[in-house]
């Protein structure tokens, strides 16, 4: 399972948003690895209403307006924290949020939500900017697997909620529950 250079990132969020279906998110804990499948992202634009960067630079919003390949982690509804991949180049904001993996070794809680599986690989505010290129949280290559992509609207949000900027793996049972 090789890495996913930076390269991969650079791009469109929406490419890279269905692209990063059935990649591997690996989180590691000393000697332990901990290594879920993406089965369900959401992409979101500088020019999304839904995005944290369409009023421009914040300090919350920052990261999205930076190198590509990077974490983008934030804290909601006072008890989450969300995993997002930067994306886009330098000084465009972009980022994919991941929202459900399946678990593949050593996760034993459910990661069926952004919440969820951060909890699982015990992701918060510390990764904010990591680098998913190298380090203790990364995105590798996954199977050759050919998938079923479904299209759909972005969950629990309110603004431009009907663009169809939600994906997931068809039929998949860790993808999140509406």
């Amino acid at each position: 399972m090789g890495v996913l250079p930076r390269s991969f990132y650079g791009r469109n969020t929406k490419t890279v948003a269905r692209r990063l279906l059935g990649k591997y998110l690996i989180r590691k804990i000393g000697s332990r690895k901990l290594i879920g499948k993406i089965v369900e992202t959401e992409a979101y634009f500088q020019d999304d209403p839904a995005s944290h960067s369409f009023k421009g630079k914040t300090e919350r919003s920052a990261p999205m307006f930076e190198d590509p390949g990077h974490a983008y982690v934030y804290f909601i509804y006072g008890n989450h924290y969300c995993l997002n991949a930067v994306t886009e180049k330098f000084g465009k904001a972009g980022a994919v949020l991941i929202r459900a993996l399946e678990p593949v070794k050593g996760i034993r809680s459910a990661t069926n939500g952004p919440g969820k599986l951060t909890k699982a690989l015990k992701i918060d505010k510390v990764f904010n900017r990591a680098d998913l290129t190298r380090g203790s949280l990364v995105i590798a290559e996954g199977d050759k697997e050919r998938y079923n992509i479904v299209s759909a609207k972005r969950i629990g949000i309110s603004k431009a909620s009907s663009r169809l900027y939600r994906f997931y793996l068809k039929g998949n049972e860790y993808v999140s529950k509406m």
